[in-house]
């Protein structure tokens, strides 16, 4: 609910055009032993080694997505190293020892994302960039549900090119509206560089 703060990182919601998004993913490798935690909702980036890891920024001006920035996290695969046994899981487990890890990313930078604001965000505030409240880290999440605790930062909303998320829409619904106490919003990636795809620079 927008009247309670229960942050949950980003929810895949549907296209900029309007259509649905249909639960694709890309997969992208793990490396084996990698030791930070990666929750459902989370955004991930790829690093030279050609492997998806946690990106540990908050999209500000000062802590901003790395060029290899390719999408939000929604679960994983690898083999457990004790049972043997393939498995799915909503989050990445630090450590996890697996040569065949590999996370399941919303990649398509037209998709649009749910996410829970720290604090009230006005109507004026729409079309203005926004960021996470903190830097995403190994406990930016819950180990129990599997799924990210990151909020958007309703303090530094603003027209700055900086940030690395831009506001479409607010989350209007029985339980949720514009301006409620903690505000659910409709966003993006910024669309000239917050996200690999749109971002000149390879990786």
């Amino acid at each position: 609910m927008a009247t309670t703060a229960a942050p949950y990182g980003l929810k895949p919601l549907n296209h900029v055009g309007g259509t649905p998004y249909a639960g694709a993913v890309r997969h992208i490798s793990i490396a084996s032993g990698y030791a930070l935690n990666i929750f459902n909702g989370s955004v991930v980036e790829i690093v030279a080694a050609g492997t998806l890891q946690l990106a540990e920024q908050a999209g500000t001006a000062a802590s901003q997505f790395q060029p290899g920035t390719i999408g939000v996290f929604v679960g994983c695969s690898y083999t457990d190293p004790t049972s043997k046994n393939k498995t799915f899981s909503q989050h990445w487990p630090t450590g996890t020892v697996a040569s065949d890890a590999m996370g399941y990313v919303v990649d398509d930078h037209r998709v649009l994302f749910q996410a829970q604001a720290d604090g009230a965000v006005t109507q004026a505030e729409l079309g203005e960039n926004c960021h996470f409240d903190a830097a995403q880290s190994t406990s930016t999440g819950s180990t129990t549900t599997g799924n990210s605790t990151s909020a958007i930062d309703q303090s530094e909303i603003a027209t700055t090119n900086t940030f690395g998320f831009r506001i479409v829409d607010f989350v209007e619904g029985p339980d949720s509206t514009v301006g409620d106490a903690f505000t659910d919003l409709i966003i993006m990636f910024r669309p000239d560089g917050g996200h690999s795809y749109t971002n000149a620079t390879g990786i």
